[in-house]
């Protein structure tokens, strides 16, 4: 009997191997139909499984083969310093298995609640895994990481649905579709085919939104703006944060490769943490060389320490915007921070049992106070961006309580990932959020994918990954706020309280 119930888990765990498989870059999403089918008829099957813990196994035998594969780059991270490498072996398996407790609580609950009504069971799938993956993007700051949706990261008709209904929105139907053929292999009678019907027939309406979106938005004539707004691809190395690097010589190479014309009204978005070893209030040290190659033209956002003057002393991740005299003309303080990588969970409590010393006594950074719309009237600019710095691209919601603003801006540094499939996972979010926003999105990077994606959620330009060079972006097409932009999440919340519905009348039926 045991060796039965290890086959069944390493068969779950192949079946997220799978899955995997799906997700950017390689974007197989037909996989899906096979891998979450097989899932879905191993949990009905499992008819005399009294013990509901053996479920909760299930679902995270399922959501470990699915984690360890498409985020084992996470650890490439840790190669840099000496004093992590250490951490490497137990990284690589406690990330995986912390996550794929989301799935286990999800098939945990599907056990408690179900019953022998396959049209119930099957609406009741979708809509844990659905619920457990929204949990997963909010409990501990969240990490909204390949979400079932990112199949269709490069299905952009299919994609701009979520315009309305959001990524989560979008992420339960997109379970209830792969669990299809399933439901058509367990059908009792006609009802069960009808419902595959409707779920099979669904992306065809959804698609044909999306064409309609695309045919609609190239018809806008498009306005050319009196400014450029400019996004800067790098290729400079991350040794300088643990080598003895001039400043100048990389504040040079941004500079050489943003190639500033005098008559150009220019914002150029350099990307994030470039100076390590200099602060905002430091940089004004080399003005000469911002002196020397820029006008009053020319304003320069760029990613940088921002620190407070007060005893208690904290350190901001930064977005700020200079003039050519490097005046700051303004600046957002990181508001969603990366869990160990910008600061460390219950660091108090560490210090506390001195096992702040595994980390080198590593100051965690602090957390800005809100997100913040910048109104640019400098220098005859006019334009109101809203910043993201790097890892807060991946958070789906109504980013701004306003949707008053012109562009949404992207800043990141991806080297820490090297050439792995990481740096494109993490470029797909950007897509995502163009389409929820309805905006222009402006992406400048370092050792990864600077580009200008239009509200549609289409790659108008780009750099090609970790090469030098610049995009601009020029004219822009306007577009109507999207629903979602409205609305947020409220949206999922109409989408969950809808299967709440099916579930409970076909379990009566």
């Amino acid at each position: 009997m045991k060796s039965l119930f290890n086959s069944r888990y390493l068969y779950l765990i192949l079946l997220g191997i799978l899955s995997s498989f799906s997700l950017p870059p390689f974007n197989y999403f037909l996989i899906n139909f096979i891998t979450f089918s097989l899932f879905f008829y191993f949990l009905v099957k499992q008819k005399n499984e009294s013990k509901k813990l053996n479920f909760f196994i299930y679902g995270w035998s399922f959501g470990f083969g699915y984690f360890i594969t498409n985020l084992y780059w996470i650890n490439i991270s840790l190669t840099f310093d000496a004093d992590f490498k250490i951490l490497i072996p137990i990284s690589f398996l406690l990330i995986p298995s912390f996550l794929a407790c989301f799935y286990g609580l999800a098939t945990y609950l599907f056990c408690f609640f179900r019953n022998k009504k396959i049209l119930s069971l099957f609406f009741l799938f979708a809509l844990l895994f659905g619920i457990t993956e929204f949990i997963r993007g909010h409990i501990l700051t969240g990490f909204p990481w390949n979400l079932i949706i990112f199949s269709f990261s490069n299905q952009i008709k299919f994609l701009n649905i979520i315009s309305i209904v959001g990524t989560y929105g979008f992420n339960i139907f997109c379970i209830s579709i792969f669990i299809t053929p399933a439901l058509f292999f367990l059908r009792k009678d006609m009802r069960e085919i009808i419902v595959c019907i409707i779920f099979l027939i669904l992306p065809i309406f959804i698609y044909i939104y999306g064409n309609t979106q695309v045919e609609r938005f190239y018809n806008i004539e498009k306005k050319k703006n009196n400014f450029v707004i400019r996004a800067i691809s790098s290729n400079i190395s991350l040794d300088r944060f643990y080598n003895e690097v001039d400043s100048s010589s990389i504040i040079n190479d941004l500079i050489e490769i943003s190639e500033p014309e005098l008559n150009k009204k220019t914002l150029f978005l350099w990307p994030e943490g470039m100076i390590p070893d200099v602060s905002q209030n430091q940089l004004i040290n080399y003005k000469y060389l911002f002196e020397n190659n820029f006008n009053n033209n020319h304003l320069v956002g760029l990613g940088i320490n921002n620190q407070n003057n007060d005893l208690n002393l904290k350190i901001y991740n930064s977005f700020s915007i200079y003039d050519n005299q490097l005046n700051l003309i303004d600046y957002y303080n990181k508001n969603n921070l990366v869990p160990f990588g910008e600061f460390l969970p219950f660091e108090n409590l560490m210090r506390k049992i001195g096992m702040k010393n595994i980390t080198n006594n590593y100051q965690s950074y602090s957390r800005g106070d809100e997100r913040k719309i910048i109104d640019l009237n400098k220098n005859s600019f006019s334009l109101k961006i809203l910043p993201l710095i790097c890892y807060e691209v991946i958070y789906s919601g109504k980013l701004y309580k306003d949707y008053n603003f012109d562009y949404l801006i992207n800043i990141s540094e991806d080297g820490w990932f090297g050439k792995s499939i990481g740096p494109k996972q993490h470029f797909a979010h950007s897509i995502l959020r163009s389409i929820e926003s309805g905006k222009y999105f402006v992406r400048a990077a370092n050792n990864g994918t600077a580009a200008i994606i239009n509200p549609l959620g289409i790659i108008e330009k780009q750099v090609d990954f970790g090469k030098n060079g610049f995009i601009d972006l020029e004219e822009v097409r306007e577009t109507k706020p999207t629903i979602f932009s409205k609305f947020g999440n409220k949206i999922f919340g109409l989408i969950i309280l809808l299967y709440i519905f099916l579930f409970f009348s076909f379990n009566r039926i």
